[in-house]
């Protein structure tokens, strides 16, 4: 517990300074990825006074494009905080950031629970506790000396680049489209600087939900109703500089956007 407490206060302090995170000491680096989510857990907890409560999840590396990006064949997660979370038409500035970049994404909102009792979760079984889907914007950021280099058990336990979101209007689940056929354009300074599908989401975005559940019930914890679900990008990474624009579009979801000065 004592290396987990140590690297945790390393990482908190250097999201706190904005400065980028080096590779952890020897003897305190995590050197699993179920190591890397002990010392998340710890993470949230010395950011709580300063970003506020957890109010949702990020997915990362559901789509084969990120996961060839980043070199992790399988979904991440970290914590969404209160203070990270946007609407539609934020000017936000980039110099918050120590590089910032966006995400495409299909969030969703729980209308129930989805408890550890009730796993294993598949697509199916998680569809009824979502009450809306909305066009998202992940803000993430490298904050890293070199995240190439870094490892996946320090990007798990540092929330693996989540910075918050950019949330659009929602959508109703019995009012939403087909989200296989959800066509994803980001475009920034209005040019397309990517496209994807929600069938690139781990084949559908319940399954990515799915995955979450059933990652969060092996530790007994559960979604909780109310909470915001980032399902991953099914675009690249789009890394911006100061005065950049950016807006999702997500066909039938709506469009999300927002500047970074």
């Amino acid at each position: 517990m004592d290396s987990i407490l140590a690297a945790a206060r390393v990482i908190a302090t250097a999201r706190r300074s904005g400065t980028p995170l080096d590779p952890l000491a020897a003897g305190v680096a995590s050197g699993t990825e179920t190591e890397g989510y002990r010392i998340q857990r710890a993470v949230h907890d010395l950011l709580l006074p300063q970003a506020g409560a957890i109010v949702g999840h990020k997915i990362g590396c559901t789509s084969a494009v990120m996961q060839q990006y980043l070199n992790i064949p399988h979904p991440c997660s970290g914590g969404v905080f209160q203070r990270g979370v946007f609407e539609s038409g934020a000017s936000l500035r980039a110099g918050d950031y120590v590089r910032v970049g966006v995400e495409c994404e299909i969030a969703v909102q729980l209308a129930r629970d989805l408890a550890p009792a009730a796993a294993p979760f598949a697509a199916d079984s998680v569809a009824p506790a979502i009450d809306c889907y909305l066009p998202a914007i992940e803000i993430v950021d490298d904050r890293y000396a070199d995240w190439q280099t870094i490892g996946a058990p320090t990007l798990v336990a540092d929330d693996f680049f989540a910075a918050g979101c950019v949330l659009g209007s929602p959508v109703a689940r019995a009012a939403a489209p087909n989200l296989l056929e959800v066509a994803g354009r980001a475009v920034v300074n209005g040019l397309e600087a990517g496209r994807g599908s929600g069938a690139d989401v781990l084949g559908h975005p319940h399954n990515a939900l799915a995955w979450l559940a059933n990652h969060l019930a092996a530790e007994g914890k559960a979604l909780r109703a109310g909470e915001i679900v980032l399902t991953g990008s099914p675009v690249k990474t789009i890394w911006l500089k100061a005065d950049d624009a950016a807006v999702m579009e997500l066909g039938g979801l709506g469009t999300v956007a927002a500047t970074f000065a």
